[in-house]
């Protein structure tokens, strides 16, 4: 019961702000409520506080005691939603298939996948020395293990 109200609370304060989406929500035995979001521009701690209002200010304590915990997803972490992806164009990922792993600028989206491109020396194909030479992967996204933005500083 606890959950069903808690789900519906999330679920509405998510349709009312659009830009942000669920990347993983979940309530233990003690009735800890974690959620963690991502929005389309990034999640500003404003966003985080709206959730929590959302949530916090329809439960009644009296009833149920609980904790809650709203935050955003951590910079390093792993993409669970395809929506990420779309937010980080042209930044650099690191994504892990079941045959490879590739490092490159995140070029396009589409639903079904995406393209990443990179550069590599390679030898020159006559004569001595190396040339810069442009790559490009198209990766299903059912191919797609993990992927990350890669943190530069």
């Amino acid at each position: 019961m606890f959950k069903t109200k808690v789900t519906e609370l999330l679920e509405t304060a998510l349709l009312e702000r659009s830009d942000l989406f669920l990347i993983d929500f979940s309530i233990n035995s003690e009735n800890h409520i974690k959620v963690i979001i991502d929005g389309d521009q990034g999640v500003l701690v404003e966003d985080c506080m709206f959730i929590s209002r959302a949530i916090e200010h329809n439960l009644d304590r009296e009833e149920e005691d609980f904790s809650l915990e709203v935050m955003s997803a951590g910079a390093g972490a792993a993409f669970s939603h395809k929506r990420q992806y779309k937010k980080n164009l042209k930044r650099t990922l690191q994504v892990r298939t079941s045959t490879e792993e590739l490092e490159g600028a995140l070029t396009g989206v589409t639903d079904e996948n995406i393209t990443l491109e990179w550069k590599v020396r390679e030898p020159k194909p006559v004569g001595k020395g190396k040339v810069t030479v442009k790559k490009e992967a198209v990766i299903p996204f059912q191919d797609i293990v993990e992927a990350k933005v890669m943190i530069k500083f």
